[in-house]
């Protein structure tokens, strides 16, 4: 399979004149010293060394060259595919894929983001059986965005294998997690988009219209739960129950179990709940407030949020195996400048610790884009991005909490004009994601599934 058949392999660096401030912002929270550079001394040189003689190169061990292969990134990696044709036939060597899994916790951290409809315009849809999802519609190619924040790049994924009618609604270890759009019992689609591999799971035992569905992979384990939107008639839905679905390497499963009741007056975020050390997390509206599952002791609870009173777009991310909440605080009748704050919960369960705020500087600078339209969150590893409602299509923030450096990107190249996410408009949807060229834990799950192609066909 050659890598160009997935990604736009064209590179946009961050000197792109549709960003609408050109320079980065470094903060400091215990000191406050605010530092800024122009972006074009930012700009890294490439500098190559001496050339490797030939003949040193063909005397190392194929071992020690394959170790070397495995740690390139993907489009490397895939690129690396046409020198020769062992090279090409790499991942389909046992021996090297075993190697690859010994040394994938070194990957980087990407993210990967999806054009979406917004919910109320699927809504509308199902309302009025729109031909989408019918037979005779020409099946559409999905596509993601996928965001090097390394080298600030961006390119682009095809997702041809995946029927009408589903959405992506979550990302673990590797693989996608698909939802259909259409109320009812929820069939989820694994998906490798690296390798165009599909998994496909049985449906839930109960109908549900939008529900938040949790994904966690291990090596070794496929965890899922899929929370309230319980379609109680073809009209209304309510959040009453949850179910969980679990398969490990040593044979034991449990196929979509009812958990332990949700608590009462939980408003779920649509499809948003976040994975740290064994339990799920998602917000809860009206007042603010953190929705908890222990995955393993079937328990759920509410965590107070901080400032709950005055936070505004609030979003759930994970971090270097921290659970953070990222929001705007609006003082106004206090004397405190509003601005835009992380907190992360600490090993407690119940305490939030502030540990970054926004520049102000920059904050008036964000807030001049965002006009109170709200933002979309998404972290991995040491990054955070945040994506300003209606402006995705002008730029974006990229936060760096190991440097501390906060720095426009440019937009992805690939999207057209931002919709603003109301109503009908489109959204655009990120996920943590690390791309894999293998994940034998879908395997476990392959004598549970009802073979694909039955999806394909009603949509061909």
């Amino acid at each position: 399979m050659n890598f160009s058949h997935h990604m736009d392999m064209s590179l946009h660096s961050s000197m792109n004149p549709t960003i609408p401030f050109s320079y980065n912002i470094i903060s400091s929270s215990n000191c406050g010293i605010i530092s800024t550079t122009s972006n074009n001394n930012n700009v890294a040189l490439l500098t190559t060394g001496p050339r490797m003689d030939s003949r040193i190169w063909s005397k190392l061990p194929q071992r020690i060259l394959d170790r070397i292969v495995a740690f390139l990134p993907p489009p490397a990696f895939f690129r690396a595919r046409c020198v020769c044709k062992r090279w090409y036939g790499l991942l389909f060597y046992a021996s090297f894929l075993e190697l690859y899994l010994q040394i994938s916790p070194y990957r980087r951290h990407w993210f990967l983001f999806f054009k979406l409809k917004g919910v109320s315009s699927h809504i509308y849809r199902n309302n009025n059986n729109s031909p989408l999802a019918g037979p005779d519609h020409s099946r559409p190619t999905y596509e993601g965005y996928l965001f090097d924040p390394y080298d600030v790049a961006w390119y682009r994924l095809s997702f041809a294998q995946i029927p009408a009618g589903f959405s992506p609604v979550a990302s673990s270890g590797g693989l996608i997690c698909w939802a259909p759009d259409e109320g009812g019992p929820k069939t989820l689609i694994l998906s490798n988009p690296i390798l165009g591999t599909l998994s496909q799971l049985p449906p839930t035992t109960r109908p549900r219209l939008f529900p938040s569905i949790g994904f966690a992979i291990t090596p070794s384990s496929i965890d899922i739960t899929v929370a309230g939107d319980d379609l109680i008639s073809p009209y209304a839905v309510k959040n009453l129950t949850a179910e969980t679905f679990h398969i490990d390497a040593t044979g034991f499963y449990s196929m979509w179990a009812t958990t332990s009741t949700l608590p009462r007056l939980c408003s779920f975020e649509s499809s948003r709940m976040v994975h740290v050390g064994g339990r799920l997390y998602s917000m809860n509206y009206s007042p603010f407030s953190i929705l908890a599952y222990d995955m393993s002791h079937n328990n759920w609870w509410k965590i107070q949020a901080p400032m709950r009173r005055f936070l505004r777009s609030p979003n759930l991310v994970e971090s270097q195996g921290k659970l953070l909440l990222i929001a705007a605080v609006e003082k106004s009748k206090l004397n405190i400048p509003k601005s835009l704050r992380i907190w992360g919960l600490q090993s407690c369960g119940t305490t939030w610790i502030e540990m970054e705020r926004m520049p102000q500087q920059l904050y008036v600078q964000f807030e001049e884009l965002e006009k109170s339209c709200g933002f979309e969150c998404v972290a991995h590893g040491e990054f955070v991005m945040v994506l300003i409602r209606g402006c995705w299509d002008k730029a974006a923030l990229l936060y760096d909490m190991a440097k501390k450096l906060w720095q426009w990107v440019p937009p992805c190249p690939y999207i057209g004009t931002a919709g603003g996410g109301r109503g009908g408009e489109e959204v655009l949807h990120g996920f943590a994601y690390e791309p894999r060229l293998a994940t034998p834990v879908t395997g476990l799950i392959d004598h549970f599934s009802i073979p694909f192609q039955n999806y394909n066909a009603n949509h061909q």
